[in-house]
């Protein structure tokens, strides 16, 4: 991890309401340089809420408040647009991907985000050192591609964007254990790079093997965070989402 702890991503007093109903009511999340921080929790909880509200987009229409910093600058006034160009990127399940543009013409890059100290632009050869599989099967169409595949090419394509935190909404879902193990261990090398993770996960077990810290939600609150071997052993997520038994 990263000796710099200055936060990339700040985040206060962040709600997202929907028809009167309280979704989400997070007060406070940090962010900071090589490091990976886990949000689980059931579904329901608010996890893609939380993404969604960080990006300000949402397939429904919801009142949204709170404070939303990258890297100094507040950006929650933003359209999700101007968010994304400035290095807040979210990877939702498997779908960052163009079905009917091979793996090739997914990962080329048609506008250029700004040029920043410190922010770091892969290259497609970068992605396919990351991500070998990608490589073999860059003339196949994204709809052809497993789901381990699109979710690879969804990363790929974010970091080509030059993300300041990459978001990942539920990267595991579908996936062969062995593939999960390839997303994730691939995640912990751009966290060494450097870069800011927030990830978003409901494979509990999988994600406390590469995440510094761990993030539980219930009813679109924070119930529990902290160090992920700490927070691993409380009986709440013991139980509810690794099988175990408390003492």
């Amino acid at each position: 991890m990263s000796g710099d702890t200055s936060p990339v991503l700040h985040v206060r007093q962040l709600q997202a309401s929907y028809a009167g109903n309280r979704a989400l009511d997070l007060h406070s999340l940090d962010l900071t340089r090589g490091e990976i921080v886990g949000v689980v929790g059931a579904n329901g909880a608010g996890k893609s809420t939380l993404v969604n509200a960080l990006l300000g987009w949402s397939r429904g229409a919801p009142r949204l408040s709170g404070e939303v910093c990258l890297d100094g600058q507040r950006i929650d006034g933003w359209a999700t647009h101007q968010r994304v160009r400035a290095g807040l990127l979210l990877v939702p399940e498997g779908k960052l991907v163009f079905a009917q543009m091979n793996v090739e013409e997914n990962l080329s890059r048609s506008l250029a985000p700004p040029a920043e100290p410190g922010r770091h632009v892969y290259s497609r050869d970068e992605v396919y050192d990351l991500f070998p599989r990608l490589k073999e099967r860059r003339q196949h169409l994204g709809s052809q591609l497993s789901g381990g595949e699109r979710q690879m090419l969804g990363i790929g394509r974010a970091l080509m964007m030059g993300p300041k935190a990459l978001l990942l909404d539920e990267p595991s879902i579908g996936l062969a254990p062995k593939l999960v193990d390839q997303v994730l261990r691939t995640l912990r090398t751009l966290a060494h790079a450097g870069l800011a993770i927030l990830l978003v996960e409901q494979n509990v077990r999988a994600a406390m093997e590469v995440v510094d810290r761990l993030v539980l939600i219930e009813r679109g609150r924070v119930v529990l965070e902290g160090p992920a071997q700490a927070v691993g052993n409380d009986p709440r997520i013991a139980e509810a989402y690794l099988g175990a038994t408390a003492a």
